[in-house]
């Protein structure tokens, strides 16, 4: 349901769905978190994706590469770039392995806030790290 609203661009729903859960005795999951990022993420919510992020980890569910990428998106998407660099950074000092759409989403929140040398030190630390570049990084 949570995925629904997310495609549905029904953030806020999304995020009644998953107060609900915890309402009902149902702690939500990575897959529910994610859901509900990606929601906000596609709503232009930034702040609330981030809030989220930080819900995930007070409640003990380990964020994924999915999780940082729609709070990367997010932040691209809310002219974010210092904060998409943190998020970047953070997953990486947490264990978890930026891919493509990591850094393409940071490269974007770059170039966004005009931050053109930053975009091109990421797509370099891309390369260092195998991970190949896109047609957006």
């Amino acid at each position: 349901a949570i995925s629904a609203c997310e495609k549905g661009q029904q953030w806020e729903r999304a995020l009644e769905l998953l107060a609900q859960m915890e309402v009902c005795g149902v702690q939500p999951d990575v897959i529910s978190y994610n859901a509900a990022i990606s929601a906000c993420e596609k709503g232009k919510q930034w702040e609330r994706a981030l809030e989220l992020l930080a819900q995930m980890e007070a409640c003990g569910v380990q964020p994924d590469v999915i999780s940082y990428n729609a709070a990367i998106s997010a932040c691209e998407k809310g002219k974010q770039w210092e904060r998409a660099l943190e998020l970047l950074a953070q997953m990486e000092a947490c264990g978890v392995q930026p891919d493509v759409i990591s850094y393409s989403a940071a490269i974007s929140a770059c170039e966004k806030g005009k931050q053109w040398e930053r975009a091109l030190q990421l797509l370099a630390q891309m390369k260092a790290r195998s991970v190949r570049p896109n047609t957006i990084s």
